[in-house]
């Protein structure tokens, strides 16, 4: 496939930045992901990644959160081999060829219509797969999907974007269509949501984040058949950790940090079952 110029506004480049970072560890001699899709993707495209503004440790902390949105889906299917998994915000994200799902798995890629059309240059068709070009809170795209199958719902680097009452509203709709099933994503709390959109204003980085989750249990207040069955917190997770920390100082100072819940509960990943 030739090398397509990619043309994206600020907003858009957060898409590659996280692309970048997966690929950077591919390359590595013991990577945390190993995302060889990534890698080829990164080299078909004519960009100067050199210019992204990859977030500090982005090439380890990208990778170590794919990977356990990737073991949690893993689970899911082998639990239920018969199933739907609706990939929400999915960007250039390659989780889909990394799980390589087995023939009865219908699996969804959802993202805005200009990022859908770049991941049809760059990915391969593959049975029980479609890309749907729609914002995830425009609820009508889900009226196609045959809610007659178990179904895993994977919001990766999505949810803090939403306002809350969209966010619910999806889940509740999907909770709704399915009969059972499980959603995951990555929760940032409302202190976290604030810095990240100041630093990012700093950097001169368009990016609005809007909805910090303080307590995960009040989303099973506001999702009725939501039951909240796991809550990671990100940052004390310890293969990041030992992957950031580089000397006996940034290791005591993680230590401490990781005892304090201000720091623990910045950024979570939440799985909740229906």
């Amino acid at each position: 496939m030739e090398a397509k110029k990619v043309r994206l506004t600020k907003e858009k480049e957060t898409y590659l930045a996280t692309l970048y970072g997966k690929a950077l560890d591919a390359a590595v001699e013991h990577p945390i992901l190993g995302d060889r899709f990534a890698a080829d993707a990164v080299a078909r495209i004519d960009y100067d990644f050199k210019e992204l503004k990859l977030p500090k440790g982005g090439e380890i902390s990208l990778p170590i959160r794919a990977r356990h949105f990737d073991q949690w889906t893993r689970a899911f299917l082998a639990a239920n081999p018969e199933s739907t998994v609706l990939h929400l915000g999915c960007g250039l994200d390659t989780r889909v060829y990394r799980i390589n799902p087995g023939p009865k798995v219908r699996w969804f890629d959802v993202d805005f219509p200009d990022v859908i059309a770049l991941r049809e240059q760059l990915y391969p068709e593959r049975d029980g797969y479609r890309r749907i070009g729609s914002s995830v809170t425009e609820l009508s795209w889900l009226d196609a999907i045959p809610g007659d199958t178990p179904a895993l719902v994977i919001a990766e680097g999505l949810m803090m974007y939403l306002h809350e009452k969209d966010g619910t509203a999806l889940f509740r709709r999907i909770t709704e269509q399915f009969p059972r099933g499980q959603i995951a994503f990555d929760g940032y709390n409302g202190a976290m949501v604030r810095m990240t959109s100041r630093l990012a204003t700093v950097r001169g980085a368009k990016v609005e984040l809007v909805w910090g989750i303080n307590d995960p249990h009040d989303l099973e207040k506001q999702v009725p058949k939501l039951h909240l069955v796991e809550d990671i917190p990100f940052l004390t997770m310890p293969d990041l950790v030992s992957r950031l920390t580089r000397n006996w100082f940034s290791r005591s100072m993680a230590g401490a940090l990781g005892r304090l819940p201000f720091y623990r509960n910045l950024v979570r990943h939440l799985r909740y079952e229906f």
